[in-house]
């Protein structure tokens, strides 16, 4: 079994920051890419970041370039998703997610087998 769990939501004034966190436990696996998606009330689920775990290349939804930074600390299973700038728009349930292979594209959420809980993120305008 593979948990991720997720923390650092909350709300946040527009410009503000938030740093979350993704911790990875459970049965080990090796992942090509770990990545964060949100899902906004009303809409469908779409990427934000995605890091790959053994060579550190990012990728970034066009929305956030710029104002958010993924990284992972591979010691500590966790990855990060530093969020400045914020917008109303960022308001979302943003999911960590694991992958065990690298056949989908890594911005598409087929290609992630894991997935955490969730947590809130709400920006205030």
């Amino acid at each position: 079994q593979v948990q991720l769990v997720e923390s650092g939501g909350g709300l946040v004034q527009a410009g503000g920051s938030l740093r979350l966190s993704c911790a990875r436990s459970g049965r080990t696996f090796s992942s090509y890419a770990m990545g964060w998606f949100r899902q906004a009330p009303g809409k469908e689920r779409e990427f934000v970041a995605a890091i790959s775990w053994t060579g550190g290349s990012t990728y970034y939804a066009d929305s956030v370039k710029g104002r958010f930074t993924i990284s992972r600390d591979a010691a500590k299973n966790t990855v990060y998703l530093q969020m400045n700038s914020l917008k109303a728009e960022d308001t979302a349930v943003y999911y960590c997610a694991a992958d065990r292979d690298d056949k989908y594209n890594i911005r598409n959420s087929r290609r992630y087998d894991y997935w955490g809980q969730g947590t809130r993120v709400t920006v205030s305008s």
